[in-house]
C-alpha cells in the first residue's frame, strides 16, 4: 500500500488518520500549521455528538451515520460526556418545541419538576422540554489534542507544509481533507459561516448543551467546565468574512441571558468565526480520481459524522468498499 498522505490536521483528516492507522497503515499528516489553533474550523466547534436532534433540519443520513460518533470518541479519547441533550423554548415560542418534536425521534417529554431535576440553575424556568438522553457531548479542543497524540504515539507522521494534494498524488495515495480550502478544487463545495462564543459565567452550572429554540436564532449552549460556556452558533450562507457581526452578537448574548439572567454579567472570553464547508444537501462526499481521495463537506457536523467518514475512507482505501457518500462528480 506505502505511505498514505492526509492533507489537513482537522477533525476530518485526523479522524482519516485514525482509522487508517488502525488497519495498519503508514500514515503521514501534512498541514500548514504545526499545531491545532485558531486557524481552524475545528477549533470553533460546538462538540454536540446529537445525531437525533440534528435530525430536525439534517438529512437522514446524518442521524444514522451521526450515532457512531459518541462511542467512537470516547474510544479513542477521554473528553466525551454522556449527559444527553436537552432542548427548550421560553413560553411564548412553545410551537417551535412541537415542531421540533415532530421532526425528531428517541426523546422523551420532560415537564419543569423533571427540567429543574436535569438543571437544577434552571428550576422553574422553563414548563416543558425535550430531553434526548442517549446523547453526548465533548470538548472538542480537548478530544482533537488527544487524537493528534495517540496518532504520533502509534507512528503516524506530521509534516509542516502547505500542500497540494495533486503534487502529493503523484508520489502515492493522497486524501484531501482541507475542508473549505478545498473549495478551488471541488465543484459545488461552499462556505457557511459560523460564528460563536466562548462565555465565562462561574454562577451558572449546566450539565450538558442546552438547544433554546426560537423561530429565527435557535442557538445552543454547551458547559465546558470551570464556569465556562460555549454559546452558538449561526449559520450564514456565503459568509466568509472572519468577524462576527453586531446581529449575531447580540442574538447569541441575548439567548444566554434568556437561558438564565446570570449570563448579563458573564465576561467574554473568546470570539470564534469560520466558514464550514457544504454541500448542497449538507451531506459529506468523498470521491476518488487516481490515487487522490476527498473527503469533505461535514457542515456543521464535523465531530459528529467524521468518524463514520473516516470508517468509509479506510474501507476504500483497504477493502475497495465504494462509500455510501461516495460522489463521481466531486472531485
Amino acid at each position: 500500500m506505502g505511505r498514505i498522505t492526509i492533507i489537513g490536521a482537522g477533525v476530518a483528516g485526523l479522524c482519516a488518520a485514525r482509522a487508517l492507522l488502525d488497519r495498519g497503515a503508514d500514515v503521514r499528516v501534512v498541514d500548514r500549521n504545526a499545531a491545532l489553533g485558531p486557524q481552524a474550523c475545528s477549533w470553533w466547534a460546538g462538540g454536540m455528538l446529537a445525531p437525533f436532534c440534528e435530525g430536525e433540519s439534517a438529512e437522514e443520513p446524518v442521524v444514522r451515520l451521526g450515532q457512531e460518533a459518541a462511542d467512537w470518541w470516547a474510544a479513542k479519547t477521554s473528553a466525551v460526556h454522556r449527559c444527553g441533550t436537552l432542548v427548550i423554548s421560553p413560553a411564548r415560542d412553545r410551537a417551535d418545541l412541537t415542531r421540533f418534536a415532530r421532526r425528531t425521534q428517541a426523546f422523551r417529554e420532560v415537564d419543569v419538576d423533571e427540567i429543574s431535576l436535569l438543571e437544577p440553575d434552571l428550576a422553574g424556568r422553563f414548563a416543558k422540554g425535550l430531553f434526548f438522553e442517549s446523547e453526548a457531548h465533548l470538548a472538542p479542543r480537548a478530544a482533537l489534542t488527544q487524537l493528534r497524540a495517540g496518532l504520533v504515539a502509534d507512528g503516524a507522521v506530521f509534516e509542516v507544509a502547505d500542500a497540494n494534494p495533486d503534487k502529493f498524488a503523484q508520489r502515492g495515495l493522497t486524501i484531501d481533507c482541507r475542508g473549505f480550502q478545498a473549495r478551488d478544487r471541488i465543484a459545488n463545495l461552499r462556505g457557511v459561516k459560523g460564528e460563536m462564543l466562548i462565555l465565562s459565567c462561574p454562577e451558572v452550572a449546566l450539565n450538558r448543551p442546552i438547544r433554546m429554540l426560537h423561530p429565527r436564532v435557535p442557538l445552543y449552549i454547551v458547559p465546558r467546565g470551570d464556569g465556562l460556556f460555549m454559546v452558538g452558533a449561526t449559520m450564514i450562507e456565503g459568509g466568509h468574512s472572519r468577524r462576527i457581526t453586531a446581529r449575531s452578537l447580540l442574538e447569541m448574548l441575548s439567548a444566554a441571558y434568556a437561558l438564565h439572567p446570570a449570563f448579563g454579567e458573564a465576561e467574554v472570553i473568546e470570539i470564534g468565526v469560520d466558514s464550514r464547508p457544504a454541500f448542497p444537501d449538507n451531506v459529506p462526499r468523498i470521491s476518488r480520481r487516481g490515487n487522490l481521495i476527498r473527503a469533505n463537506g461535514l457542515y456543521r457536523h464535523g465531530f459528529l459524522l467524521a468518524p463514520a467518514m473516516a470508517r468509509m475512507v479506510a474501507e476504500l482505501v483497504c477493502d475497495d468498499k465504494t462509500p455510501e457518500i461516495f460522489h463521481e462528480t466531486a472531485a
